[in-house]
């Protein structure tokens, strides 16, 4: 069962660190991760019992632009998928592809699965759904595995300096 936390400055991840410095409205969910599951955003929708087209996850995609190569930040919701043509028009880049696995825990600092759009070890372009601004809160990873955070997607796109766009597709 989903167990509500108060975050507290100066303990937890990155990401818990950065929403308690900065005092915005959030709440802290912790549940035990099965490492069968086999998606992280969906494991999150069914063990809090919410609606999964408010868990989004957070995912690093290469784009090529004019100065070349470089990494940007996708947030969609979990029932969905990444649009990378439409991630790539709303970059401005010619095309887009995922980061492989490995360049993601890198550069973000975050293990797959827990890799939240807050906190990141490199400050990065950030680009969220529009389809967020559709919920009065929306989860994202907090920075570890079983670990969301449930904020306003204007909260978060202010502590990221995210923008809004449409860049997920659905089935």
């Amino acid at each position: 069962m989903a167990r509500t936390l108060r975050s507290v400055s100066g303990k937890g991840t990155p990401a818990t660190k950065v929403a308690a410095a900065t005092k915005v409205a959030h709440t802290l969910h912790e549940y035990a991760h099965d490492p069968a599951a086999p998606s992280y955003g969906t494991e999150a929708a069914d063990v809090l019992g919410i609606d999964a087209a408010r868990v989004h996850k957070t995912l690093l995609a290469s784009v090529e632009r004019a100065g070349g190569a470089e990494f940007v930040v996708a947030v969609v919701p979990v029932e969905a998928q990444l649009d990378l043509k439409a991630l790539a028009a709303a970059v401005g880049a010619k095309k887009a592809e995922m980061a492989k696995p490995a360049d993601a825990e890198r550069i973000t600092g975050y293990v797959l699965g827990g890799i939240s759009p807050l906190g990141q070890r490199k400050r990065l372009l950030i680009v969220i759904d529009a389809d967020a601004l559709d919920h009065r809160t929306m989860f994202v990873s907090a920075g570890r595995r079983g670990l969301e955070i449930e904020l306003s997607a204007a909260d978060l796109a202010a502590l990221t300096n995210a923008t809004f766009l449409p860049i997920a597709k659905r089935a």
